[in-house]
Formats: structure tokens, C-alpha cells, sequence
């Protein structure tokens, strides 16, 4: 690992960063100057200003998204501020360019804590969306992240926090495949998430179907989501109201307990928290053939080996030196790639399925050692965008 740390350091370096801006068009001439500048570059500013709807063919908007954070919740390493997080954002952008074609910029901003940088962070977002034709909220921390996105999926164009979704929509992929493997219905699973922020409260909405159609969503059984001090039920005085909503579809029998009590007799364990806390002991108190996504990163709750040796029947990390890496460049692309060429206002549940059973088809003949596609398969994000679009016109959702 640290000779990934040098060597990304010595790349960052050398690059001045990963990304930049390019002219896609000649100015060579005298004509190419007027075409692209000054005058002849007045009547497409004119036609947009007679029709908002014209900028997203006459200009990058069509195929543009902001990669918006605030950096309070950057990878592993947390609260390290705007400055900090823009390598991060500028990977991102990479991604999106290299698996879907899309042109993203990545804006890094500084706002205060507490309601006041929300606020701030909303306003931002509103003020620069004329200029794309998707926001990708990232690395914001819960339970900002919550209440920015909430605020913004009126604003016509598709908005989301990838780091809810994302994880959401691969971790649904992977389970529904490890439970092709296992035979376990989904419908039939108990589910326990370690971690109670942005990413482990997305996995449980997902898994229990909340805010979406029951025609096209099927509920586990229960989840149990666990933060820091336990089990998060009823008796908890200390629960924030993003906490306290979770009670509404999750803990249904109102236990309480550490996450190892939580455990017991659990058919899937989900880790978005921190390494090392899980053992093969705890994997044997589970049901038989258990199901394990230890996505903490650089260290898994739960080591492959360990786990398997506890019993495990399926074992995903969030790591690519693993077998069954759930990682969010599965469908933060294609989803883009699917809305914007939908001309989608916004990305709902729907489409978010949509894009889980595109990657969980993709996968042909699923087995325990691969329930998702590979990360660096071209293929996906083609395959994930024509579902996502398909999905946003039967929920009319397009502009146009």
C-alpha cells in the first residue's frame, strides 16, 4: 500500500493533477475566431436566451456534470476540507470521462458548519446549475448530504449523492446475485449494516424499498443498521433524527445490543465503517451459507480469508485486490450517461433499479467468486445507461 502512496504522489506530480480543459474546435483562422468567438457566437446566445432548453445542444451543458463536495467526507480520511479533496474529485471526473464519455468538472467548495454551510452548499448548487447537465454530490458528510440532495431534485436537472446511491445500487447488485448463488431469497434475508452514515443508510432504503414502487422493488426481511455505540432501535436516547428515521423501516422487533449481538442468526453482514471489527467467530453465529460485504477501506471489516474460514458462502470487499469488489464506478457512469442522454430531470428509484439489475445481469452465470461485473469492464456503462434512459421515459421523466 505504501508504495501505491509514493508512486500516486510521484504521478500527481508529474501531471499537475489528472485533468484538463481542451478546445474542440480549430482556431487557426480568422473564420474559426468568429465562429467560435465573437460575432458569430451571439445568435447561439441568443437562441438559448429565447429557450434554456437550447443549452444543452448548442453548448457542453448536454454532457456535463459538476462533481460537487465540500470535502467532510473524503474516502477514509474524513473531515480534510475542499483543498484537500480536489484529487479525489478530479479522479472522479476521470472516471466519468473514461466510462461514459461525459465531461465532468470537479468544484470544490469551502462553507461553514452546521445549517448555515447546508444553506450555502444548496445555493452553490442552484447558482452553477444552468452551467450542467447533472450534479454529482460527493464526499459531503451525513447528514448534510441528506438534506442537500433532498433540496435540490427540483431543479431539472438529475442530482445525486453517489456516495448513498452508488454503494447502494452495486452493494443491491451483488447481494442479488450472491443470492442467485446461495439460494436464499431476497424477500427472506435478515440483513445487518455496520455504519449509519451517508452510504449504510442508502443500503438500507434500497434493501427495504423505501420510496420506491413495490411493483418493481422486493423488501428483505429486516435490516439491523449498527453506528458506533450499537444496534440502532427505540431504546437509544442519543439518536439524532436521521437516526430515529431509520426506525421507520428498519429494526423491526426493536433489539438492541453491540453489532456482534446483531449478528446472530443474520443472513447478510454489510460493513461501510472501519476495518478489523469483525471476525470468523462472529461469522459463525450467523445463519448457514452467510453472505459478507466488508467494504471498509484500505482494511475490510473482515478479511476474505477470515471470513470464509467462519463460513462465509460469499465474501465482497471494496477493494480491487479482492474477489467481488463493490465499487461505485459500476454505476455512477452509466447512471450519468443513461439521464443525461434521457434529458432526465431528476433520477428516481425506478431508474436506480433499473441500473441494479443491469449489473446483476451482466453477470451471466453469477458464482461465489464473481457477482459483479469486473470494474474495468467497457461494457457496463453502456449497458447500465440504455437501462437507466429506458427507465426514466417510462417514469416520464424526460425534458423533452
Amino acid at each position: 500500500m505504501a508504495e501505491y502512496f509514493e508512486r500516486s504522489v510521484a504521478l500527481h506530480a508529474s501531471t499537475r493533477g489528472k485533468i484538463a480543459v481542451r478546445s474542440k474546435v480549430p482556431l487557426n483562422t480568422r473564420d474559426d475566431l468568429s465562429l467560435a468567438y465573437t460575432p458569430g457566437v451571439a445568435r447561439p446566445c441568443e437562441l438559448i436566451a429565447a429557450d434554456e432548453r437550447r443549452s444543452f445542444d448548442l453548448t457542453m451543458r448536454g454532457n456535463s456534470v459538476c462533481v460537487l463536495s465540500d470535502g467532510t467526507a473524503v474516502l477514509g480520511l474524513g473531515d480534510i476540507g475542499p483543498a484537500a479533496a480536489m484529487p479525489v474529485m478530479e479522479g472522479k471526473a476521470c472516471l466519468f470521462k473514461e466510462f461514459a464519455d461525459i465531461d465532468a468538472v470537479p468544484l470544490c467548495v469551502k462553507v461553514p458548519e452546521g445549517d448555515e454551510g447546508t444553506r450555502q452548499l444548496i445555493a452553490i448548487a442552484r447558482s452553477i446549475a444552468p452551467t450542467f447537465g447533472g450534479i454529482n454530490l460527493e464526499d459531503i458528510a451525513a447528514p448534510r448530504c441528506f438534506a442537500v440532495e433532498e433540496a435540490l431534485q427540483d431543479l431539472g436537472i438529475p442530482v445525486m449523492h453517489d456516495d448513498q446511491h452508488g454503494t447502494a445500487i452495486v452493494l443491491l447488485a451483488a447481494l442479488v446475485n450472491a443470492s442467485r448463488v446461495t439460494g436464499k431469497p431476497l424477500s427472506e434475508m435478515k440483513v445487518v449494516i455496520n455504519g449509519a452514515g451517508a452510504a449504510g443508510t442508502a443500503i438500507a432504503k434500497i434493501l427495504r424499498c423505501v420510496d420506491f414502487k413495490p411493483d418493481v422493488c422486493i423488501p428483505v426481511a429486516d435490516v439491523l443498521l449498527c453506528d458506533t455505540k450499537g444496534i440502532i432501535g427505540p431504546d437509544r436516547p442519543d439518536l439524532n433524527s436521521a437516526k430515529r428515521e431509520l426506525l421507520r423501516y428498519s429494526n423491526r422487533a426493536g433489539r438492541s445490543g453491540t453489532v456482534h449481538d446483531a449478528v446472530v442468526g443474520a443472513d447478510v453482514f454489510i460493513g461501510v465503517s472501519k476495518g478489523n471489527l469483525f471476525t470468523a467467530a462472529d461469522v459463525r453465529t450467523m445463519a448457514p451459507d452467510p453472505i459478507i460485504f466488508a467494504m471498509a477501506n484500505p482494511i475490510p471489516e473482515i478479511l476474505p480469508d477470515e471470513a470464509l474460514a467462519g463460513g462465509a458462502a460469499v465474501v465482497g470487499t471494496g477493494r480491487s485486490d479482492f474477489p467481488n469488489q463493490v465499487n461505485n464506478v459500476l454505476a455512477f457512469p452509466g447512471i450519468f450517461r443513461g439521464a443525461l442522454d434521457a434529458r432526465a430531470t431528476r433520477i428516481d428509484g425506478h431508474m436506480k433499479l433499473a441500473c441494479v439489475y443491469a449489473l446483476a445481469d451482466a453477470v451471466e452465470r453469477p458464482t461465489a467468486e464473481r457477482v459483479l461485473p469486473d470494474p474495468l469492464d467497457r461494457s457496463i456503462a453502456p449497458r447500465v445507461a440504455a437501462a437507466v434512459a429506458k427507465a426514466a421515459r417510462e417514469s416520464a421523466l424526460c425534458a423533452v
